[in-house]
């Protein structure tokens, strides 16, 4: 069973940083697919960024563009979420997730079925 646990979220004024991360300890995450979903209060979760394995590419969705910046640590085997320029919108658990058959596409967003493995999630809010 994989284990994923998520760390770094928190309440933080508008404008504000924060950085998730994600570690799965005794699953090597360097050779899988690792996204960011968020799910807010009445909505769907959504993916937000992926991260695929084979080159490191990157997807994001626009609402977040230019904003977060997911990345990936080899020697720590850890996926991190920077986000900066915080919104209150950006309010919302966000849960890391692994898929081990689909590969992140830059030109569309990872969906739910694409991932076999759930972390906990991490509660960011976003208020002043």
């Amino acid at each position: 069973q994989v284990q994923l646990v998520e760390s770094g979220g928190g309440l933080v004024q508008p404008g504000g940083s924060l950085r998730l991360s994600c570690a799965a300890p005794g699953f090597n995450l360097n050779y899988y697919n690792v996204a960011w979903f968020r799910q807010a209060p009445g909505k769907e979760r959504e993916g937000v960024s992926c991260i695929n394995p084979r080159d490191d590419s990157t997807y994001y969705g626009t609402s977040v563009k230019g904003r977060l910046t997911i990345s990936r640590d080899s020697a720590k085997n850890t996926v991190y979420l920077q986000m900066n320029s915080l919104k209150p919108e950006d309010t919302a658990v966000y849960y890391c997730a692994v898929g081990t058959l689909y590969l992140c596409s830059a030109d569309s967003p990872p969906r739910r079925y694409e991932y076999d493995y759930w972390g906990q999630g991490t509660q960011v809010t976003v208020s002043s």
